[in-house]
């Protein structure tokens, strides 16, 4: 089956007055049809920037994409527009992300008239279409975003994202401004569109927990490079890279009689500029050697779970 999304050595570079700023790169993907990738790591990480870089809202530096077995590496502004019915994006912040000037009706309804396809009709059929499948009232049509609060507020976010019905949505921390009450209901409901619609996600996120209860797949970033992937069940039942293991071992658990074992991370993190071609985890590892400062290897240590990791098969007896 050819995935919907695929990425080779996908980079993206910034250019800073002390050198070029590696917020992503090289990074491999491969997204089936209708399942979640979650994308998780510290902030810095390069996670929406990657979100962003596969949407063409920022323009690759190097590598390929592919999408429907399609290249969309470098596309003309016309392709690119083709592109935007298929591909959509919602924002971490629901409130700077929408106009501050249009009502929910106008949020909802703007694609449609940008596409110039519809009629008016059809336009009109299609905003309580987007707020019933949103969850939205129809009293809230006529609502400004700062009459609402933030769940409604992402609720217009997921309705626009949806009204030229994509396939593929780049969902960038949509739950982490919202109270934890309010981040299940909008989970729940990214979780009821996928299946209804068929829909594949990016989902990227600092929280694990979020990201363990919405995604297929997971993949670990750290300063700009993938360090470990795997389905989601795996990653969390064998954990390899030791900086996966420090993510994990800082959710709570909610069970006052177990103890949580911390992992604390020391050391000095590598600059993200000009960095050094071995491996970006390497002053901040317990187990690092002088193997750690050669370009790192993707490898496969289980069906579906990848590392970039030297000393992973010995830390972890594989």
């Amino acid at each position: 089956m050819t995935p919907i999304l695929e990425t080779k050595n996908l980079k993206k570079y910034f250019k800073t007055k002390k050198g070029m700023l590696h917020a992503v790169d090289g990074i491999d993907l491969s997204i089936q049809r209708g399942r979640t990738l979650g994308v998780v790591g510290e902030s810095g990480c390069g996670k929406s920037t990657l979100g962003r870089t596969i949407l063409h809202l920022l323009e690759p530096t190097e590598g390929s994409m592919r999408f429907n077995g399609k290249d969309i590496t470098k596309v003309s502004p016309k392709e690119l527009a083709q592109l935007r019915e298929h591909m959509q994006i919602i924002f971490q912040d629901p409130f700077s992300s929408l106009n501050p000037r249009m009502t929910v009706s106008e949020i909802l309804v703007e694609p449609l008239i940008i596409s110039g396809k519809f009629t008016r009709e059809e336009i009109e059929k299609k905003r309580v279409e987007l707020l019933d499948t949103v969850g939205l009232p129809k009293r809230y049509a006529n609502s400004y975003p700062h009459e609402l609060d933030g769940g409604r507020r992402q609720r217009i976010g997921i309705g626009r994202a949806l009204a030229l019905e994509p396939d593929f949505i780049v969902c960038d921390e949509p739950v982490s401004a919202l109270d934890v009450s309010i981040q299940a209901q909008i989970l729940n409901l990214l979780q009821d569109l996928q299946e209804q619609r068929g829909l594949t996600y990016v989902f990227i996120t600092h929280d694990l927990s979020v990201v363990k209860h919405i995604s297929h797949d997971i993949m670990v970033m750290y300063l700009g490079q993938m360090v470990e992937q795997a389905p989601s069940e795996e990653l969390f039942a064998h954990t390899y890279h030791p900086y996966t293991k420090a993510l994990l071992s800082a959710i709570p658990v909610p069970n006052a009689h177990k103890r949580m074992q911390r992992i604390l991370l020391k050391g000095e993190i590598t600059s993200p500029v000009n960095p050094a071609p071995g491996c970006r985890f390497y002053s901040r590892c317990p187990y690092a050697c002088e193997e750690c400062k050669n370009p790192q290897r993707i490898e496969q240590v289980a069906p579906g779970h990848f590392i970039s990791c030297c000393q992973a098969r010995k830390i972890n007896n594989l």
